[in-house]
């Protein structure tokens, strides 16, 4: 099928318009070498916005004669683009938040690698020193508000979710928003564009006109997640871990809508974090909330976290369903002890220095054939240990969904296999399969075939 595309030349709108020489070198360096196709694949997803897909693989395949280069100006760098996605355009030119996105691309691939991976300073062996990292690159990306009261709400949730359940998520956002919060997702379709999409209602009818709408993604999940255009800060992590930890550090509330295996794998990390030792006393807003039809759905994630996390771990939770001025009131009232408890101990209010991660939560996972088998999922060790061992499960499961190289993988040896205690195999089983029966896996219409086997 043959699709739409254009070549344009294009600017900067605002960023990355001052840069001194020993800069614009660097970027050509970085992307025209071992960054090219990272830097390709990430500006490529961002130019597909609005496009029904959730399948990396897929829009690397539907472009493959996409090109991008980033050229040197006397003043700063624009970008040259080949057999481009034509939706990003309207009327030969780009949609503004389009091109606000693509040199997001430029300044977290490019220019942070050269600043994070390649600098000595940065210590990514160790938990502080990833820790910064992820501070440095949110910094850069310009999207800490510092002298600012708490009050970004991260939502998560799934991008394949019902049209009741996405209005429900506007309803949600809309309540947030009058309520002066911001919100923070994982930027793509459904459940991650619907809060944004209420709030920007909410914020209007405020007269709040600086709200922000921050998008967190990482390079693997970006092609499958393309940024919604209301994201008017995006900011593209290295990892998975990396992006997880930015939600938590910068966010003072989590809301979960209904989702699939990556919902799953943010809400094991959320609470993998929380039931830390260190953490106990800290105040963290978390609300599972949906649509009445929603109900079934997180009745069985409450179980399964029961079942394998314990009561300490659903006491860090509140679900409330079919009541989204419930939610945002709820959520107010625990963001205020945010608050107090930031003002108390010294922390600031932007970044959540005093949240404690154990290393086993930031250490990047990569999803093989080998490392999925080789998972502990038993009983015996740490509840929160446990919890980060599921996200990893989960994650693997997501990228065997949607991302490139997941696919790929398998494609070519078959089926991640999981192993573990028969009990917790059981609820995991259970928990997928209901997924899939839901269409919870891929978008609506999909066939799904599951990428993993459950082995007791």
């Amino acid at each position: 099928m043959k699709h739409d595309v254009v070549d344009a030349q294009i600017t900067p709108d605002g960023r990355l318009d001052v840069l001194s020489r020993q800069e614009v070198n660097k970027l050509l360096d970085s992307s025209q070498g071992g960054l090219y196709q990272t830097f390709r694949n990430c500006a490529l997803a961002v130019l597909n916005c609005g496009s029904t897909m959730d399948d990396g693989k897929e829009l690397l395949e539907r472009y493959p004669n996409f090109a991008i280069r980033v050229v040197q100006e006397q003043r700063g760098i624009k970008l040259e683009l080949k057999n481009a996605p034509a939706q990003a355009f309207v009327d030969n030119h780009m949609i503004k938040g389009i091109n606000e996105h693509l040199f997001a691309v430029v300044r977290d691939i490019i220019y942070v690698n050269d600043e994070i991976n390649n600098n000595p300073n940065f210590d990514l062996e160790s938990s502080h020193g990833m820790t910064n990292a992820v501070f440095h690159i949110l910094r850069n990306a310009n999207i800490l508000r510092p002298m600012t009261n708490p009050k970004l709400v991260v939502c998560w949730g799934g991008h394949s979710i019902s049209r009741k359940e996405y209005e429900y998520t506007k309803q949600v956002g809309h309540e947030l928003g009058l309520r002066g919060l911001d919100i923070c997702t994982g930027c793509g379709p459904g459940a991650m564009k619907g809060p944004m999409k209420g709030a920007t209602i909410g914020h209007a009818k405020q007269r709040i006109k600086n709200g922000q709408y921050l998008g967190i993604t990482e390079p693997g999940i970006i092609a499958a997640e393309s940024p919604n255009p209301i994201v008017n800060d995006l900011v593209i992590l290295p990892d998975i871990e990396k992006r997880l930890e930015a939600f938590v550090r910068t966010g003072h509330g989590i809301v979960v809508f209904p989702g699939g295996a990556g919902t799953a794998e943010e809400i094991l990390y959320i609470l993998g974090i929380l039931l830390h030792p260190d953490n106990k006393d800290m105040p963290f807003p978390v609300i599972f909330s949906g649509p009445a039809s929603a109900k079934a759905y997180f009745e069985q994630i409450d179980l399964f976290i029961s079942a394998t996390l314990g009561k300490e771990a659903q006491r860090r939770y509140q679900i409330v369903i079919d009541d989204p001025e419930q939610v945002a009131r709820e959520m107010q009232s625990g963001i205020s002890q945010v608050r107090a408890f930031r003002k108390e101990h010294g922390d600031a209010y932007y970044f959540n220095w005093l949240l404690a991660i154990d290393p086993i939560f930031q250490e990047p996972f990569n999803p093989t054939h080998d490392s999925m088998q080789a998972l502990a999922l038993h009983s015996d060790q740490e509840k929160h240990l446990l919890a980060a061992n599921l996200r990893r499960a989960f994650s693997g499961i997501v990228a065997g969904n949607v991302k490139d190289t997941g696919i790929r993988a398998i494609e070519q040896h078959g089926h991640f296999e999981i192993h573990g205690d028969s009990r917790i195999m059981h609820l995991m089983d259970n928990l997928l399969a209901s997924f899939v029966e839901q269409h919870r896996m891929k978008l609506p219409g999909k066939k799904y075939s599951p990428c993993y086997r459950i082995v007791t």
